[in-house]
């Protein structure tokens, strides 16, 4: 079971039409998409996604709000995660492997500057997320994916300008039984899913297992071409999580772009 986060970047809809067309040819079975809104460019994927016969779990942020995704080819039944400060950038499901269900929470943390307005908000989702989000414990299958707008501590290069708080909910969801993905796998790497106008560097977007599923680890790397082409489709690395574990559930899905839609959002 595959899965793949990947900001969209609130595209237009010319650019969902792309955006389309490249995820919907990804192997992964189970999309996390980050920065969506309510917009005709997330609407336009979610309504070709869902009749396409995919399901779409996508609650629609308030205006100016930005939130999260999740399509998936595998069934999805519903999670007992629930935000209740800005909940639009925090939606869990669950899908279905032969050896148990295995949970999805995707994640937007807010993005801020100095001001104090802006940090407060995203300290208080930080602080949210740490009493909402379950411990990952042997017996839980879970991954906690998205677009973290945090960097891990010993981040290279060292930015001053990261406060302690971000840098500690890294480290909470380590001491909380979830490990790094991409960590495990690539101990020394130096990947970056978002890079400035200035060439600097900065890894935001993570994936998390749980105790349980971290041994099924089979992949988890960043896919740099939707950033880096020419004609680019978001200003984010996609990044994609493989577990050696045999899903159930498959949905019979068609090519979403040549389907009829309607309009459901």
């Amino acid at each position: 079971m595959d899965a793949l986060t990947f900001n969209l970047n609130n595209p237009s809809q010319e650019r969902a039409e792309r955006q389309l067309s490249y995820l919907a040819s990804r192997p992964e079975q189970v999309l996390v998409l980050t920065e969506t809104a309510n917009s005709a460019g997330c609407q336009h994927l979610a309504q070709h996604f869902t009749d396409a016969g995919y399901h779409v779990q996508f609650p629609l942020p308030e205006r100016g709000e930005r939130g999260v995704m999740i399509v998936s080819r595998l069934e999805l039944t519903p999670s007992d995660i629930r935000f209740e400060y800005l909940p639009h950038r925090a939606v869990a499901a669950t899908v279905n492997t032969l050896t148990g269900p295995v949970e999805i929470l995707g994640l937007y943390v807010p993005s801020r500057d100095a001001s104090p307005a802006k940090t407060q908000r995203k300290k208080r989702f930080l602080e949210q997320a740490r009493h909402t989000i379950p411990a990952g414990e042997e017996e839980t299958h879970r991954i906690v994916m998205g677009d973290f707008n945090i960097l891990e501590p010993n981040h290279h290069p060292k930015y001053p300008f990261f406060r302690p708080f971000e840098y500690d909910f890294y480290s909470w969801l380590d001491r909380n039984g979830y490990q790094d993905a991409f960590r495990r796998l690539h101990p020394d790497a130096a990947e970056y899913s978002w890079v400035g106008r200035t060439g600097d560097g900065y890894r935001y977007d993570h994936a998390h297992v749980s105790a349980g599923i971290a041994d099924s680890l089979r992949g988890c790397y960043y896919i740099h071409e939707p950033r880096t082409a020419a004609n680019r489709l978001t200003d984010h690395s996609g990044l994609a999580v493989q577990l050696d574990l045999v899903p159930v559930g498959a949905l019979p899905v068609q090519d979403p772009q040549r389907v009829a839609t309607k309009a459901l959002f």
